[in-house]
């Protein structure tokens, strides 16, 4: 399965699918990274890892992905999975429709709470912690062509102290998404999770984990 990930930032998500899948497990490939501006830390990721690199064209009057550019580049590279790590671009419809059901996202808290337009990184953090919440975490979802609204393949929690800062928590759920994130591009590589079409449902055929579990921290569990 060739997976192609889309990334806005410093790639840490990135890098840890590169780590994941660095021996060919489960027949995945990371195959090339969409990378919404230049001069980003994923794109130097990318180039260590000798990972081809992919910069859509822009419209000139909106900022926006030029759609037909950027299906020609996933279609030429035989993309099977999309996979939205940290990326803060709405990706045109053209592209949802064609990978329905093949592109998933990463959400830094456990959706639908502090979720949609604008709600991303830093924000979310800074956002769970005004709201005075105990509780937050990740989400992996498909995509569909709203913000943060897909079908949920699987959520985990992040406790949320009293003195936390958004810092804090941050670098809590981060642990968790360098985890969570392989697991279930690995899960969908071996065909224990689809999106059925008809009715949106996200069907799993075994436990996503088998007594690996890891703590709410993101530290392996004991035993």
């Amino acid at each position: 399965m060739r997976v192609v990930v889309f990334a806005s930032g410093g790639g840490s998500n990135f890098q840890s699918l590169i780590d994941h899948f660095a021996d060919g497990r489960a027949g995945v490939e990371v195959a090339g990274l969409v990378a919404s501006r230049p001069g980003i830390g994923a794109i130097r990721r990318a180039e260590g890892a000798g990972i081809p690199v992919i910069f859509p064209g822009m419209r000139s009057t909106a900022e926006e992905l030029d759609a037909g550019a950027l299906l020609a580049r996933l279609r030429a590279i035989d993309t099977d999975l999309i996979v939205l790590a940290g990326y803060l671009r709405l990706v045109p419809v053209l592209v949802v429709r064609e990978w329905w059901g093949r592109m998933i996202n990463l959400h830094p808290a456990l959706l639908p709470a502090f979720g949609g337009e604008g709600m991303y990184g830093s924000r979310v953090h800074e956002a769970v912690v005004e709201a005075g919440a105990r509780v937050t975490g990740v989400t992996v979802h498909f995509v569909d062509e709203a913000y943060d609204r897909g079908p949920i393949i699987a959520q985990w929690p992040a406790p949320v102290g009293g003195a936390d800062s958004p810092a804090d928590v941050a670098a809590r759920v981060l642990r968790i998404e360098h985890r969570l994130l392989p697991r279930i591009v690995e899960a969908i590589a071996r065909g224990e999770v689809v999106l059925e079409r008809g009715t949106a449902r996200v069907r799993w055929s075994r436990p996503l984990f088998g007594g690996d579990e890891f703590a709410t921290d993101g530290s392996p569990l004991a035993g």
